[in-house]
């Protein structure tokens, strides 16, 4: 779980994102240049890869971390792999 401070960062994070993708539906319906909307949702994937490396590498510090100190590190590996394949 993240704590509350990670929480607002993530917050802040995705609300640029919501702006982003809402900028996006904007150009479409002006319409903009096909390569400057493809510009912007380049960015806006870039955003999204950014906040799920944040969210792994906190899950990686403290929910996997811990479950390989109580020995139950198969568990998260595997639970960690089935996510690695939806990406």
């Amino acid at each position: 779980m993240l704590d509350p401070k990670k929480k607002t960062q993530l917050g802040k994070r995705l609300n640029r994102i919501a702006g982003q993708v809402h900028g996006i539906r904007k150009m479409v319906e002006e319409p903009r240049y096909c390569v400057e909307i493809l510009t912007q949702i380049a960015a806006a994937r870039a955003a999204l890869a950014g906040v799920g490396k944040f969210v792994l590498e906190d899950h990686l510090n403290t929910c996997v971390s811990t479950a390989i100190r109580r020995g139950a590190a198969e568990r998260e590996i595997k639970e960690l792999m089935d996510v690695f394949e939806k990406f």
